[in-house]
């Protein structure tokens, strides 16, 4: 059976999660605790960038969450979550590669307060401007469709659907976004990100551990 290694607080590790659960891929889940677990000798094995996600499908391993979402969309046909139209193709890989690229570090680095750490106020504000115009971009992408690709779900949602629901949380509010907002709330409603979404006391007790995670960034 297929081994997933995971932390629930983790972004990354989360959309792999929910495309095992959406493609309905058993897997056998492995906790990495982000207090050491991941520097122990062990998953250092698994993993020598020591950080999940991590899968081994008979034998074979993947790192990166971006490499897992392609390796299992390739290998298990249960449920495609990437369409076949090259246009669809590529509005999919922009919406992953911003959500990657763009969003995803401007959130870290608004993470850093809410723990207690300093940053600058002009990289602050450059990241909040820089979350805007991901999530305008976004806006506009969606149209009236229930998902960035038509009314069916894709690699796309997972992706960024795994960090915008969270933007309020850093005082960005999605209220001028209408057609992202209903998009947050309609992935909300599905099985796979309720089932995903870690409970607030995990996310509480995780902050110390998120805190030393990013002083080692600085």
């Amino acid at each position: 059976m297929l081994k997933f290694y995971y932390n629930p607080v983790s972004v990354n590790a989360r959309r792999v999660w929910v495309a095992l659960l959406e493609k309905q891929i058993p897997f056998e889940p492995i906790l990495v605790h982000l207090d050491g677990d991941q520097f122990d000798t062990d998953f250092t094995a698994v993993n020598p960038l020591q950080r999940v996600p991590v899968i081994i499908d008979h034998e074979f391993r993947v790192i990166e969450s971006l490499a897992i979402l392609d390796y299992l969309e390739a290998k298990y046909f249960t449920r495609s979550l990437m369409p076949s139209k090259p246009e669809d193709i590529a509005q999919v890989r922009m919406v992953e590669m911003l959500a990657v690229v763009e969003l995803q570090p401007a959130t870290v680095l608004l993470t850093r307060p809410l723990v207690g750490l300093d940053v600058d106020h002009q990289k602050l504000e450059t990241a909040k401007e820089r979350i805007a115009s991901v999530v305008l971009f976004y806006e506009s992408l969606l149209g009236n469709h229930s998902y960035f690709v038509g009314e069916d779900i894709t690699l796309a949602d997972i992706v960024a659907g795994t960090l915008v629901p969270s933007l309020p949380l850093f005082g960005f509010s999605l209220d001028l976004y209408p057609r992202l907002k209903a998009w947050s709330e309609r992935l909300a409603m599905r099985e796979s990100w309720q089932q995903t979404m870690p409970q607030p006391e995990v996310v509480e007790s995780a902050l110390p551990r998120i805190r030393k995670i990013l002083e080692r960034r600085s």
